[in-house]
């Protein structure tokens, strides 16, 4: 699409510099539960956003009609929406990088060229070897979810990029049932080439996991060595993603504020972000701003080397942007602790007595970003001289976030991503405080 002319007229009516930034979704969403297709959904949109620069103020607006003969129209918001602004921030429309890395496999064809149809067999095989692994499963569902992107992003300095990306994710969830008790249990994989996707595996893990919880119960309040599951790591991780964030630091609202260069975990732990892991709709050349993507060790071996920068906090602190500017803020591309040596069956064999957390609820309340303090319910299993004894529920485990990963004494190679490509292999923890009996 060509936007010369309403780069044209916005000059013509003394905006400085104009951006637009279009993106087009198709996604489709499947569900199949007890033999039967629930859910079946497919949805196209598109979004146009414009940002103008006017008499030193940045105007948007954003629309879902595209239709080139109302650029009168949109030129004029931008305009009204610059004078509404009263904020004395600099803004910024960005020119453009020399040149951008070349980003490999965002897109696959073949994924898109696959018959729904076949999409839909593969989510009623999935939900099939759920039902039948295991006669304690009394309710099995899976689902197939599939989205393709495509963003452009032209600017009146010259800039002009375009990327394309594709993803889609199979999964499902699982409920045990035994003499009155009753587990659940959930998990996914997700790719954008659909012979990446192991339905056996995906199923039997998700059975062995519900049915191996039943009859859990409560342990004895204590410390414990913690073996963190690579699924459990991630969803903790996730919580504290903006503690790396310069918007973040310069609110004072990070505990990280001011400890560049100062070492804040254990040498074991490098936690980076990485616009350029493959498979993944995250990844990519740029950011929303246009400014070229790189990959960074925020934390490497246990110090911590920078922030993520979008061009307004780049601009405060004399710095440059590090290519996180999305959605108007300082995000991640694709966020992970780096995986480690140890086999997880080996970080078990380590403990002497302690518990496995396999799964943490109630990340978005019992978790403070600011201070890195947590409490959370959670669920796994008791180990004894490196053996499982019995599976344990009805927990809380408690500590500071930046304390346990100073607390870190092995890092597993089993590294899960969720479903926003923030992600972690499994941990080994000196302790947490565990609440129960």
């Amino acid at each position: 699409m060509n936007f010369d002319k309403l780069f044209d007229i916005a000059k013509k009516r003394g905006v400085e510099a104009i951006q637009v930034y279009l993106e087009e979704n198709e996604q489709v969403e499947l569900a199949v539960f007890k033999g039967e297709l629930e859910k079946n959904q497919m949805a196209k949109t598109h979004s146009l956003n414009i940002k103008g620069i006017y008499k030193g103020k940045m105007g948007q607006m954003t629309t879902e009609v595209i239709d080139l003969n109302q650029v009168d129209e949109w030129v004029e918001a931008i305009i009204k929406s610059a004078t509404l602004i009263e904020s004395k921030d600099e803004v910024f429309i960005y020119p453009g990088d020399d040149d951008y890395p070349k980003v490999d496999g965002l897109y696959q064809a073949q994924l898109n060229e696959t018959p729904i149809e076949d999409k839909i067999q593969l989510a009623f095989d999935l939900e099939a070897k759920m039902a039948q692994a295991d006669s304690r499963i009394e309710i099995s569902q899976s689902f197939y979810n599939e989205a393709t992107k495509r963003v452009v992003i032209q600017n009146s300095k010259g800039l002009n990029l375009e990327k394309r990306v594709n993803n889609a994710f199979i999964g499902g969830q699982v409920v045990a049932r035994s003499e009155g008790d009753s587990r659940s249990a959930f998990d996914y994989t997700q790719s954008n080439l659909l012979s990446d996707f192991d339905l056996d595996s995906i199923a039997q893990k998700m059975v062995d996991k519900a049915v191996s919880l039943l009859g859990a119960k409560a342990l004895k309040s204590s410390p414990y060595e913690i073996v963190l599951t690579n699924e459990a790591s991630a969803s903790l991780l996730q919580a504290y993603v903006s503690m790396f964030s310069a918007e973040s630091v310069q609110k004072g609202m990070s505990k990280l504020s001011d400890k560049i260069g100062q070492v804040i975990a254990s040498p074991l732990i490098s936690i980076v972000d990485d616009p350029f892991l493959a498979k993944s709709p995250r990844s990519g050349a740029f950011d929303d701003e246009g400014v070229k993507t790189q990959y960074q060790e925020l934390i490497s071996e246990g110090k911590l080397e920078s922030y993520m920068h979008n061009l307004k906090t780049a601009k405060k602190a004399n710095a440059s942007s590090t290519g996180n500017g999305f959605r108007g803020s300082v995000s991640p591309t694709n966020f992970y602790i780096k995986e480690g040596k140890s086999n997880y069956e080996d970080l078990v064999k380590t403990m002497k007595k302690g518990l496995i957390i396999a799964d943490l609820q109630g990340t978005h309340s019992g978790t403070n970003a600011i201070s890195g303090d947590f409490s959370l319910q959670a669920s796994g299993y008791y180990v004894e001289n490196g053996e499982i004894i019995k599976p344990v529920a009805l927990i809380t485990v408690a500590g500071n976030y930046l304390t346990m990963l100073q607390d870190v004494e092995a890092v597993g190679n089993d590294m899960k991503y969720a479903f926003n490509f923030i992600g972690s292999p499994s941990l080994k923890i000196k302790s947490l405080a565990v609440s129960g009996e």
